[in-house]
């Protein structure tokens, strides 16, 4: 299926790759089936294009999936997140008007995280960066990654917090693959921990992509309003869960329509929505689906509809380095 030029191309925000020495560096540590899924993808530049011509996508943002390139060693972490990266961006220059990167980074490794950030903004191009929502066994919002997120914050870094398998995660009868239900839960515990710890507050000009349409956002954020004055978390004349989350941008990875992206739109509106495929682990026919729902969905739209509505805030949040030639210049960021 080839979209007509005259439909706007998504930027697809959340769109995976795999190298070589990734692969044999995580199988070696065990992850022969990376979060229980049956096996691992393959990448090739080619292939990607290939898809998105196929399938509409003007461009993508490249990163690794969980589970991270920290597989226990320091030094070995480093050196994977340096070429990993390296090969992102190598790719994003050869092909600039199709690619960006977000970097990954070497936690919980603090000191190689902080190194890497720079290295990857400054001198490889990233468009920004991608870390799990653990590492090490500490959340995100862990005291000991402050001095990360205030770096990050300082430079306003756009910043996808992508879940993983969980610490301690007792299987089911059915034994689900964590993809299915646990990466939402620990998005949603994530993003819960950012609103209670006060780390959004905090740095406001951090810039997070949560996956997946906010997870289980939609359903708990009142809850999570509820508990917070119940225990005495809430300013008083702070910013309400709602609000904060409302400063945090989403993709559309998953299952977006009929149901999601609605859900999660009454709570946060629809100017931080974005495109997501979740390729390379997502099979193209199902990424054909996806976004035949998205495009069924624009009837009775108050917006001009889900592929501009997302390409202009993917522009708005990357600015110059994602910019396409599809949206009329009056309506560009």
């Amino acid at each position: 299926m080839t979209v007509p030029k005259t439909r706007f191309p998504l930027i697809d925000v959340h769109a995976h790759y795999v190298t070589d020495s990734y692969l044999a560096a995580a199988i070696e540590a065990g992850h022969q089936n990376p979060d229980g899924m049956p096996g691992w993808p393959r990448f090739s530049v080619s292939d990607k294009l290939a898809m998105m011509d196929r399938q509409g996508i003007g461009r993508a943002v490249l990163s690794i999936s969980s589970p991270g390139v920290h597989f226990g060693d320091d030094r070995s972490a480093r050196k994977l997140a340096a070429e990993v990266n390296d090969f992102g961006a190598k790719v994003a220059a050869d092909h600039p008007d199709r690619f960006g990167l977000f970097a990954s980074l070497p936690l919980p490794d603090l000191e190689g995280a902080l190194a890497e950030a720079s290295r990857a903004l400054d001198d490889l191009g990233a468009v920004g960066l991608i870390i799990e929502t653990t590492a090490g066994g500490h959340y995100v919002s862990d005291p000991g990654f402050r001095p990360l997120l205030d770096e990050l914050d300082r430079r306003g870094a756009v910043v996808m917090i992508h879940p993983t398998s969980p610490a301690c995660s007792p299987p089911l009868v059915s034994d689900p693959p964590p993809p299915m239900l646990e990466f939402l839960f620990e998005s949603t515990r994530t993003v819960a921990d950012l609103v209670l710890t006060g780390a959004l507050e905090h740095h406001p000009n951090l810039n997070v992509v949560i996956p997946h349409g906010g997870a289980m956002l939609p359903l708990v954020a009142d809850r999570i309003e509820q508990f917070r004055a119940l225990f005495g978390h809430d300013a008083q004349d702070g910013p309400s869960v709602r609000e904060l989350l409302s400063t945090l941008w989403y993709d559309m990875a998953g299952l977006p329509f009929p149901v999601q992206i609605p859900a999660l739109a009454q709570i946060v509106g629809v100017d931080h929505l974005l495109y997501g495929s979740d390729s390379t682990f997502t099979p193209e026919p199902v990424i054909a689906r996806q976004i035949r729902s998205i495009d069924e969905a624009d009837a009775h739209l108050d917006h001009p509809g889900w592929r501009e509505l997302t390409t202009i805030n993917a522009e708005r949040l990357f600015g110059r380095a994602l910019r396409t030639t599809n949206v009329p210049a009056e309506r560009r960021p």
